[in-house]
């Protein structure tokens, strides 16, 4: 399986997150994961619509983790930034497989 690179940074973004112990602003965050600004709170937004991420406003705003990081499954980040994802489509109940 390969990932696109949107996914591939949002994992590195969601990475990042879970080794800080404080709120990190989207600069610091583009910059600890190689990740251009503008990329990044691209990202962010989906990963905040996905309930992954917490945002904060504000001079003391940042981004959280919304859950501890081992709740987090590495499926949920790559749906987050690609959409639903399907391994098989054998799987899915709406496909008849022979």
């Amino acid at each position: 399986m390969h990932i696109n690179l949107e996914s591939d940074y949002a994992v590195r973004i969601v990475h990042c997150l879970a080794l800080s112990s404080a709120r990190l602003d989207a600069q610091s965050i583009a910059e600890r994961t190689c990740v251009s600004l503008r990329f990044t709170l691209k990202i962010m937004r989906k990963l905040v619509a996905a309930g992954i991420v917490r945002s904060y406003k504000g001079a003391r705003g940042g981004y959280v983790l919304a859950r501890a990081p081992g709740e987090i499954t590495l499926r949920q980040v790559i749906e987050a930034v690609e959409g639903p994802y399907r391994f098989s489509r054998c799987v899915d109940g709406d496909y008849a497989c022979n």
